[in-house]
């Protein structure tokens, strides 16, 4: 059972991730779906998405929840029944969640060099141009990205912009946390940002301040 990596953030919030090496069918075994969530996998054409749901699976039953306990609300973020706070993120070969006592975000991606072309859609590019070189601004990018990604998935309000109303406090590409504030209407929230890297992956999980 690839169970890649556990991070106990502190005692009431805890990650997991797992690395997809096994097939859907693997997968499968043991896992009871909801009629919907059936459907949905059903319905995915790529065997990567199919095997990332599933794996998904796998972790909420590492915590002691099952298909039956999920739930998405009308802004498609999802929901645990009970008091935890849940979020879930899944990029080619690792999937992840955070489940909390508290209001949390988290999301995964694979580094790639594409981030570049885009990156003008979602942050001030121009603030990056006195690193190192393109590895160690596709770096940077990609966690400015999660944690942007973190924050909207944790607010779930429609209409949020990347760029115009999710802030990400600068910080070293040689740390390990940072800050991050989303301003939309009259609506304010700040977090606090941790992310990791590993395998030509990065992570970031936010948690609402």
């Amino acid at each position: 059972m690839p169970l890649y990596k556990t991070i106990t953030v502190n005692d009431h919030t805890k990650v997991l991730i797992w690395k997809i090496e096994e097939s859907f069918e693997a997968l499968s075994i043991g896992i009871s779906l909801t009629d919907h969530c059936r459907m949905r996998v059903d319905g995915m054409k790529s065997d990567l998405h199919r095997r990332g749901f599933m794996s998904v699976r796998h972790l909420l039953a590492l915590e002691g929840f099952t298909d039956h306990d999920l739930y998405y609300d009308e802004n498609g973020k999802p929901h645990l029944t009970g008091d935890k706070h849940i979020s879930i993120s899944h990029s080619y070969i690792f999937s992840a969640i955070i489940v909390s006592d508290e209001e949390v975000g988290i999301d995964v991606e694979k580094q790639r060099s594409k981030i570049l072309k885009i990156a003008h859609k979602f942050t001030p590019i121009e603030e990056y141009r006195t690193l190192a070189n393109d590895d160690a601004i596709m770096r940077k990018l990609t966690i400015v990205w999660c944690a942007k990604e973190s924050l909207y998935k944790s607010f779930a309000n429609p209409g949020v912009s990347f760029i115009e109303h999710i802030y990400v406090e600068d910080f070293r590409l040689d740390s390990v946390e940072t800050t991050a504030t989303i301003t939309f209407k009259n609506l304010n929230a700040s977090y606090d940002v941790h992310f990791i890297e590993f395998d030509e992956f990065t992570l970031a999980y936010a948690l609402l301040q």
